[in-house]
């Protein structure tokens, strides 16, 4: 069976046993299903025709309820951004003040659930498509990165990594409780510096869900705009701790290897403009796949993950915000800075419902965030922080903060 096939399959029976009530990603009411709906139903007679049709008819009504919904949240959303534009308050009027409508019609009886979804798989090994591009995996980061720069990246101990992180978030004006309450939701507590979203830490076992990476969980497109950003930055501190008098000269070659590799990569990422947009495209070529690799190495990557977080405290602090905790922190992470800020600064979005926030698809697909308020969103990130910093990972992370702030380690 393709993995196109179990896709189909699971959409189907998620919505026909009404487990999609925010809309699943498949619409069965769509043009390509309206169609297989028709040939299905002339096989049927009776009840189970009536059945049928009565499903159908109600799944109609229902997206057309779903799409409804999410033009309204994608209307209001655009009022917001002018509002904001224009430095007016935002009101409860501004926000949907409802969840997704759920589904309240007719189910499927399980035989004919079941017909249904057999004929379908029929249908599709009868017109078989491409499987849907896979997700690079960690091996193919760093076989970019080898093909195209040349660069291996130098893999340290967990324990050294942390201290390294900790050295350089403590440099930046990073506390303790907020770098490990964040790595602690982002990683379970447990998180290796070469962990894959998607996939075990420990076990390795799983498969890959987005292309984030490490401690931090930075995506592709986030080293691509951190390289770009502060590549130069990056470049001067590895050339500064070259220089040290009592470093061999073996690791001082090492840094500097890794000074002039990097320096390409910047060069690289100076040649899209400075937006979002551009950098989600670069970061999907070997180039930027390329990039996404130093997240591993032991002198690069704590230094990239670390600025990305302090980049979130910069945000909050030009917006007013002086003080962050990790799970206000981690808001502004998995909404973006802007909404996040807009949650934690204005109570009417503190009110609102959580689809206010999110895309269509990423409300569908991270449960985390479903059913919640922004408030109620941000209490969640705390309680899930709260269990997760008593794991082994998130222990030993906050003993290297103790020690780099007891003494000062002399990797740099």
């Amino acid at each position: 069976m393709t993995a196109r096939t179990m896709t189909r399959r699971t959409a189907i029976l998620a919505a026909a046993c009404l487990l999609a009530a925010t809309g699943g990603l498949t619409r069965l009411a769509s043009p390509a299903y309206a169609g297989l709906a028709d040939d299905f139903l002339m096989r049927l007679s009776g009840v189970q025709a009536q059945q049928f049709q009565a499903w159908r008819t109600s799944r109609r009504v229902y997206d057309a309820q779903l799409d409804g919904y999410w033009s309204q949240v994608d209307a209001k959303r655009a009022e917001r951004r002018k509002k904001k534009s224009a430095k007016l308050d935002l009101l409860p009027s501004d926000y949907v003040q409802t969840f997704p409508p759920r589904y309240e019609g007719p189910q499927l009886p399980p035989d004919l659930l079941r017909a249904w979804v057999k004929f379908n798989e029929d249908e599709e090994a009868k017109n078989p498509q491409p499987p849907p591009k896979e997700i690079p995996r960690l091996d193919d980061f760093l076989s970019a990165a080898r093909r195209i720069y040349g660069f291996e990246p130098e893999r340290v101990s967990e324990r050294a990594f942390k201290d390294r992180y900790a050295e350089e978030a403590i440099a930046l004006g990073l506390t303790k409780t907020q770098v490990v309450r964040i790595y602690a939701l982002e990683t379970g507590g447990q998180g290796t510096a070469d962990m894959q979203s998607g996939i075990h830490p420990i076990k390795k076992t799983g498969r890959p869900i987005s292309t984030a990476l490490g401690y931090a969980q930075l995506l592709d497109a986030n080293s691509v705009s951190e390289v770009a950003r502060h590549g130069r930055k990056f470049i001067a501190r590895l050339e500064q701790m070259a220089q040290r008098s009592d470093l061999p000269r073996e690791r001082a070659a090492q840094l500097r290897s890794k000074a002039a590799i990097l320096t390409r990569m910047w060069t690289d990422t100076k040649s899209v403009p400075d937006v979002w947009a551009q950098h989600q495209v670069f970061a999907k070529t070997p180039q930027g796949q390329g990039i996404h690799a130093i997240n591993l190495d032991g002198d690069i990557g704590p230094m990239l993950q670390a600025t990305k977080l302090m980049g979130l405290k910069d945000d909050a602090e030009k917006a007013g915000k002086s003080k962050l905790t990790g799970g206000e922190m981690e808001l502004m992470n998995l909404s973006g800075p802007g909404t996040g800020l807009e949650i934690l600064l204005n109570p009417a979005a503190a009110a609102a419902p959580t689809p206010n926030f999110f895309a269509r698809r990423a409300y569908t697909v991270n449960k985390m965030a479903q059913n919640l308020t922004g408030a109620g969103l941000l209490g969640e990130l705390d309680r899930r922080m709260d269990l997760d910093v008593k794991r082994p990972g998130s222990m030993e992370f906050e003993a290297a903060f103790d020690d780099v702030q007891a003494t000062k380690l002399p990797w740099r």
